[in-house]
């Protein structure tokens, strides 16, 4: 029988989809132990980038340096470490994303996937070079997206955004509220769609977009899901993204 795959997913303090949505669509991955990150009442921004990654560090210490309800023992360590803010990792680009990586990957010794990472790498799976984008950012973090996605070979066609100014507007969006966003955004010249950001809800609106687009359409919690999967898979443990939701 195949053993449980122990998973960490790192998110920030106010994220409440991530860690739900992602145990639904790879069921292999749960229960996931949730460790919350600190960070300010608003939308991140570039220079919240150095705190929030230190953060991000003091949140993973009781999951690796002493006991902890969810720990794995000493001799279990983590598969698979999730870091799960999509805007976190976008912001200081390609280079930045890819020293959190690392540095997590040094303090847990496990594989890590990345959002921002994700993001880019299920959009090149389907070779897309354009997409449309939804976001709930900011102009500046909105431009920090398009940056990030550009230096990755990938344009943004059109972008739309609910321009959320608190992680409380944040955490109110609902499902209904992304799909119509999404409607609007998407073009007759769209070749993909792109729902940024680990706390809107996608469950069930990706299926539905790509029924009535017939483009790919991805979010970043179904990215990152397929991420952990296509990595854990690739370390011999079964974990398969569900198809059906």
């Amino acid at each position: 029988m195949t053993r449980p795959i122990r998973v960490m997913i790192v998110l920030p303090e106010n994220n409440t989809t991530i860690e739900p949505e992602i145990a639904a669509l790879c069921p292999a991955l749960a229960p996931l132990a949730v460790a919350r990150v600190k960070r300010p009442p608003r939308t991140l921004l570039l220079e919240d980038l150095p705190a929030y990654a230190e953060a991000t560090l003091d949140a993973i210490a009781p999951f690796t340096d002493q006991p902890f309800e969810n720990k794995p023992p000493s001799n279990e360590p983590w598969d698979l470490v999730i870091y799960g803010c999509t805007a976190a990792g976008f912001l200081g680009g390609p280079d930045s994303n890819a020293r959190m990586v690392e540095r997590l990957r040094e303090r847990t010794g496990a594989v890590v996937v990345s959002t921002a990472g994700a993001m880019v790498d299920v959009l090149r799976e389907d070779n897309v070079t354009e997409t449309a984008v939804v976001t709930p950012y900011l102009a500046p973090v909105n431009d920090g997206l398009r940056r990030y996605l550009e230096a990755s070979g990938i344009q943004v066609e059109t972008l739309n955004s609910f321009l959320c100014k608190t992680t409380a507007e944040l955490g109110a969006i609902t499902e209904d509220q992304v799909l119509e966003l999404s409607r609007q955004t998407v073009t007759p010249s769209s070749k993909s769609l792109f729902v940024a950001c680990s706390q809107l809800p996608t469950l069930r609106a990706i299926l539905q977009l790509r029924r009535d687009f017939r483009i790919p359409v991805w979010s970043s919690i179904r990215a990152t899901a397929w991420a952990g999967a296509k990595a854990m898979t690739a370390n011999g443990l079964a974990a398969q993204l569900e198809t059906t939701m």
